[in-house]
């Protein structure tokens, strides 16, 4: 009888232990699937935030890359000009932006469905202004020089000019047929092709902020004469113009045996800007309307139609 009894309880303790082994088993597995579980789960959502993280991404890129929609989506085009007529300048009393330069960028605008916003900047800062998105074009009678062209994004030429030199009149006899402006002090607008010009023909140079500031710089005797675009040296010279008094001649391309420059606008980096104003320009160059604007400003022998 005690012998059936002890059996009986070892049974039972055995049969105890046999069930909290399995459970602990049970437990256990059930503890690492839910792990497992987890940490897939944890993947999952890191490789779906990585992911929408790179669409984010990629959308951004996309949309800074296209300066066509971020010009169109702020609904204006801002131009970089300085004072240079006939291309950019306001009539006396009027706060209005006009020319040649002027009246086809608020075309170009127009083209685009926004309107046209015009900043004066310093020639010197340009590509800083279209850099930091102070500006979306450079559009001013701007040379197509190699500099120009390796800093920015330029549009196909669309108008010819070359340097001259501006001086007093009555000492128009000093200055005809000069071959060199060594000894000379020359006005110049800061950073433009007329300085580059007076430097490679040895002048000590006066620089400014604009080519009209040249101007004024030879008109009150503080410099010997000036190095401007003969665009604006044909429309403010001369009788019946602001400067009466100065006279201009040498080529200064033909100088130093340079061909004839080329006016371009500039836009920043692979902007998608350049392809849609050269189309324009196409347009607006076959339907008359850059003829007929261009003689508005008497640069209908400059401008370039083909």
């Amino acid at each position: 009888m005690k012998k059936r009894a002890l059996s009986l309880v070892l049974a039972l303790v055995m049969a105890l232990s046999m069930a909290a082994c399995g459970n602990s088993a049970s437990s256990g597995t059930d503890v690492n699937q839910d792990a497992a579980q987890t940490s897939s789960q944890a993947e999952d959502s890191s490789q779906a935030s990585e992911t929408e993280s790179e669409e984010s991404t990629a959308g951004e890129e996309t949309a800074e890359e296209s300066d066509l929609a971020y010009v169109q989506d702020k609904g204006t085009l801002v131009v970089g000009i300085t004072y240079f007529d006939p291309m950019d300048y306001k009539e006396e009393g009027s706060d209005e932006w006009i020319g040649f330069d002027a009246d086809m960028a608020k075309a170009f605008a127009e083209s685009l469905g926004v309107e046209a916003e015009f900043i004066e900047i310093t020639w010197d800062y340009k590509v800083e202004e279209l850099d930091s998105k102070s500006i979306d074009a450079v559009w001013n009678g701007m040379t197509l020089t190699d500099e120009v062209k390796s800093a920015m994004a330029t549009s196909t030429p669309y108008c010819t000019n070359y340097q001259v030199l501006v001086y007093p009149g009555e000492k128009a006899a000093d200055f005809e047929g000069l071959t060199t402006l060594e000894g000379l002090n020359i006005a110049v607008e800061s950073g433009s092709a007329g300085e580059d010009a007076a430097v490679a023909l040895s002048a000590t140079t006066v620089p400014v902020q604009s080519q009209a500031n040249a101007l004024m710089e030879v008109s009150a005797g503080t410099a010997d004469a000036a190095v401007i675009d003969v665009l604006m040296a044909a429309a403010m010279t001369g009788e019946g113009t602001s400067y009466e008094g100065l006279s201009y001649s040498l080529n200064l391309n033909e100088a130093q045996g340079l061909e004839s420059e080329e006016y371009g606008v500039g836009f920043r980096k692979d902007s998608d800007l350049v392809e849609a104003f050269n189309d324009f320009w196409a347009e607006k160059a076959a339907d008359g309307t850059v003829e007929e604007v261009a003689t508005t400003y008497g640069l209908q022998d400059a401008v370039i139609l083909e």
